[in-house]
């Protein structure tokens, strides 16, 4: 009976060490980060204009190549007009479409985009998990890209089902979501977070960022953990048309034929979303 009592101890102790290390472990800002994490994008507010550094136009090309560039710019936030929810479900069956990274895209008057994609932040030599996810093993990263990077690479080089949806917002809470996207940007450089994979991901940080611009609009939701299915609950909440069937929507918004057909065009943003009925271009 002692020898038992002691053993309970024993792993008493050792577990309560384990959660201990484990609360120590602390967020960084400098580690040895691939390639595609280097690099974090800040945002300088001028009024209506915002100037942007390291905005990420990294491009693969067909022979799976790529080419990894930056630029800055400067945007004239009184022109927002678009907001797009792209959302890329991996490995999607008929019955199961849990796992899938989400993104919004801003568009401009002058019919330019900007992407927002928030990433695990991934060293060099380490691959995504979705269990080390939950263990503190990446940092959190704002990617801020032009389509062609955040959503061509996806909708025509990798094995995803990717859907570009409009969604229903007024210019005033557009840009009242990209500026507090921004500024939690600019906030990540000096206070870095650890990434999880239920907690603090892709879609969980953008519900939070929609629950700022209209408070608790988002509900707890287990579309949310398993994102293939947040544009179920977008619908909803009538964020996204829900006047058309479901899989209609999925059909008429499921961009990646076109991103294959116009990966070199130069209107590309454009184009993959000549076929939406919202768009601004039409056909």
């Amino acid at each position: 009976m002692l020898k038992k009592i002691c053993w309970w101890w024993v792993l008493t102790l050792a577990m309560v060490l384990a959660l201990l290390v484990f609360a120590l472990i602390q967020p960084s800002s400098t580690r040895n980060w691939i390639p595609e994490h280097v690099i974090m994008p800040q945002a300088e507010f001028h009024g209506d204009q915002v100037f942007i550094t390291g905005i990420r136009n990294y491009q693969t090309r067909p022979d799976s190549t790529v080419s990894r560039n930056y630029y800055d710019r400067t945007f004239d936030l009184s022109t927002l007009q678009s907001l797009w929810y792209c959302l890329a479900v991996f490995d999607r069956d008929d019955d199961w479409r849990g796992p899938a990274h989400s993104l919004f895209s801003f568009g401009f008057a002058d019919s330019s985009f900007v992407a927002i994609s928030v990433e695990a932040r991934k060293e060099v030599g380490e691959d995504y998990s979705i269990c080390q996810g939950l263990v503190k093993k990446y940092e959190l990263i704002y990617v801020i890209g032009d389509e062609r990077n955040l959503i061509l690479t996806r909708a025509a080089y990798r094995p995803d089902d990717v859907y570009l949806y409009p969604v229903q917002a007024s210019p005033e809470k557009i840009r009242e979501l990209f500026e507090g996207m921004l500024t939690k940007a600019n906030d990540l450089i000096t206070n870095p977070e650890f990434y999880n994979t239920l907690t603090n991901n892709c879609t969980t940080r953008s519900r939070d960022h929609v629950n700022e611009v209209a408070p608790g609009l988002v509900p707890l939701s287990w579309k949310v953990q398993l994102p293939g299915y947040s544009d179920e609950l977008a619908r909803d909440l009538e964020l996204i048309d829900d006047s058309i069937p479901l899989e209609e929507a999925r059909r008429r918004f499921w961009i990646n034929d076109r991103a294959r057909l116009f990966a070199e065009d130069p209107d590309f943003s454009l184009k993959i979303r000549r076929y939406s009925r919202h768009s601004e271009v039409g056909t």
